[in-house]
This record gives C-alpha cells, sequence and structure tokens, in this order.
C-alpha cells in the first residue's frame, strides 16, 4: 500500500508544470497595423512572431530596472543641492494669493489682486463687455440702478488691482 501511495504522488509531481517554464505565444501582426496574440497560429495573410511569456508566480519577485552601481567615479565631485518644493502649483500670477484666499474670494463674489480670469469668471459670471487693448484685457460687469464694475487684467491674465467700481447712465 505504501509503495502504491509513493507511486501515485511521484507520478502527480510529474504532471505538474514547471515553475520556471515559459508559455509560447504568437504574435500575429495583420496587413492593417492590426496585432493580435494567440496561442494558435495565425491567419495566412498575418505575419507570424513567437513571444516567450514567463507566467507570474506569487511570491517571486521580477526587477523592472536594473540596480544602479552606487560606486564612486574617481573624479567625481558630490555637490549638495537645495531641496525643490514637490506638490506646489505655481500658476501664472506668482502665487500671490492662496487657494483659501481664491475660494473664499469665489464663494462671496469679490475680486481681488492676483485672480486669474477664469477666477474672476468663476466668481462673477461671464463679463457683459471686453475690452482688449495691446497688453491689457478689461471685463466690465453691469450691476444694477444703472452701475458697473470692471475688472482690469495685466499681460498674464491676472487681476492688477480691485475693480474698481463707477457709475454709469442708465440705458433707459
Amino acid at each position: 500500500m505504501l509503495y502504491r501511495t509513493c507511486l501515485f504522488v511521484v507520478a502527480s509531481l510529474l504532471c505538474l508544470p514547471l515553475a520556471g517554464a515559459a508559455t509560447t505565444l504568437h504574435r500575429c501582426e495583420a496587413a492593417d497595423g492590426g496585432i493580435t496574440f494567440t496561442t494558435l497560429s495565425c491567419a495566412s495573410d498575418e505575419q507570424l512572431s513567437e513571444q516567450q511569456v514567463h507566467p507570474y508566480s506569487p511570491g517571486s519577485v521580477v526587477p523592472i530596472m536594473p540596480e544602479h552601481n552606487h560606486e564612486e567615479i574617481s573624479g567625481m565631485t558630490i555637490r549638495g543641492r537645495e531641496p525643490g518644493i514637490v506638490g506646489r502649483l505655481a500658476d501664472k500670477c506668482g502665487n500671490l494669493i492662496d487657494a483659501r484666499q481664491r475660494r473664499a474670494a469665489i464663494i462671496n463674489q469679490r475680486v481681488i489682486a492676483g485672480m486669474s480670469q477664469q477666477d474672476v469668471e468663476s466668481a462673477l459670471g461671464k463679463p457683459d463687455k471686453v475690452n482688449i487693448r495691446t497688453s491689457t484685457t478689461s471685463y466690465r460687469y453691469d450691476l444694477k440702478r444703472g452701475r458697473s464694475a470692471q475688472v482690469d487684467f495685466d499681460e498674464k491674465g491676472c487681476v492688477k488691482g480691485k475693480a474698481k467700481s463707477q457709475a454709469t447712465k442708465s440705458p433707459r
């Protein structure tokens, strides 16, 4: 009985696939550029190339990049550098206002120096009139009771200063 059990275990182990065995896939490229991977053969009008695929086995580590050689090269000088700030968004207006100030101004429908044209449109909506000069742009918003507000932008598209409110004649 023990002999039969050992013989069964040995026969079962021989039937298992080898861990390092690679599988062959066929890469079939059609005339129109379409690519198909298959274990079967390609069609007659497709170009065949064989690809070796090594299946992933759990617990194995496959290096993606070769390790860097950290040995110092003769004559190489190592100098220190200042660390860079990662994750800080540099806007075109020079970060005059932070995100909290920008968000509060948009919610309260106010315009402050350092806002972009997109920020102003988020706060006040589309302007009633746009005036473009050589390097500056002005948005004009018609308010109630014949008043208007004008927002001036510099050449970068940033608010120059506070919005000016001025009285204008009523259209009626």
